[in-house]
């Protein structure tokens, strides 16, 4: 790369692997979050895969402000974990965090030097193991349709029973929802626990993720952040999937499970939610083991070095 083309790019970082003939022929037909050519920068025994991206959208202030515009979070997340699947076939990959950029390739090298004894033994840790999310969520039905229902049913009362104003048979239909909520809430949590439980003893590790709030929550059946498509399964007592997504997600866990045991594990988890009046649960997977990978450097994501 000439001194030039120095100035005008940066190098983004995508994950850190072992350096292979594979691994290189590998990285070699990828493209990155600016349809970048991806190659391998190498020092020793480990090795990063990167791309050159353009300094003026990578330096800090461009970087910052397109992380908090959501199309274009999302396309750097797509491009991200394109490149991250495209390897993960090879074996142990460690997934940087998004956004991960560096000045230039002499201090990619340099980190790999200076973190290769964290690097290594969590390469030696990963091989052979992928990563499965499970996600337990309550299933209320839709609060406004029932809402609604509950307070004519109330007000229309007869049988021998007193019928409710409008006003009064609505505050009676929202008590009823409210203790309906509070219900699932629980029966999700008791479920989740026993989820953990079945899912511990085939994994050999285990991040709580933060429960999703507002729109994340209501993607159903996949994790489609990562890669736009589902992979995943449903089960539980309420529907799944074909109509309206909802409810409050109460777990939110990773596992690393061996590749051996995946259909096991799969399974397992899947049968332990089934029955459960008022609750969904997701497994999606395998990934790439993003969620057991080394916590980012301060200065890999909106702060990256100067050009």
């Amino acid at each position: 790369m000439t001194e030039s083309a120095q100035r005008q790019h940066m190098v983004y970082a995508y994950a850190v692997l072992r350096p292979t003939p594979e691994a290189a022929r590998a990285a070699a037909v990828l493209r990155g979050v600016a349809d970048e050519q991806v190659g391998l920068v190498e020092t020793g025994d480990l090795a990063a895969a990167v791309g050159p991206v353009p300094a003026e959208e990578f330096e800090e202030g461009a970087l910052k402000a397109g992380l908090e515009e959501l199309p274009r979070l999302e396309a750097l997340a797509r491009g991200h974990h394109g490149v991250v699947a495209g390897l993960a076939p090879l074996g142990a990959v460690l997934p940087l965090r998004l956004a991960t950029v560096y000045r230039d390739e002499d201090r990619v090298r340099q980190v790999l030097q200076e973190r290769r004894d964290q690097f290594l033994p969590l390469l030696e840790r990963l091989a052979g193991h992928l990563e499965w999310g499970v996600k337990v969520y309550t299933d209320p039905t839709d609060p406004t349709d029932s809402l609604a229902s509950d307070a004519a049913v109330s007000a229309g009362a007869t049988g021998g029973e007193e019928a409710l104003s409008p006003g009064r048979a609505y505050l009676a239909a929202r008590r009823r929802r409210r203790r309906g909520a509070e219900e699932a809430w629980q029966t999700a949590a008791r479920t989740a626990a026993r989820i953990a439980e079945e899912a511990g003893g085939l994994a050999v590790g285990r991040v709580a993720h933060r429960p999703q709030r507002g729109e994340l929550a209501q993607v159903a059946g996949g994790e489609t952040a990562r890669d736009g498509k589902s992979g995943g399964e449903t089960a539980g007592g309420g529907k799944s999937g074909g109509g309206k997504p909802g409810g409050e997600n109460i777990a939110n866990d990773a596992y690393l499970v061996p590749a051996d045991r995946a259909e096991e594990f799969r399974s397992r988890v899947l049968a332990a939610a089934e029955g459960q009046p008022g609750v969904r649960v997701e497994v999606t997977g395998p990934w790439a083991p993003y969620s057991f990978a080394l916590p980012p450097e301060p200065e890999s994501a909106a702060r990256p070095e100067p050009v």
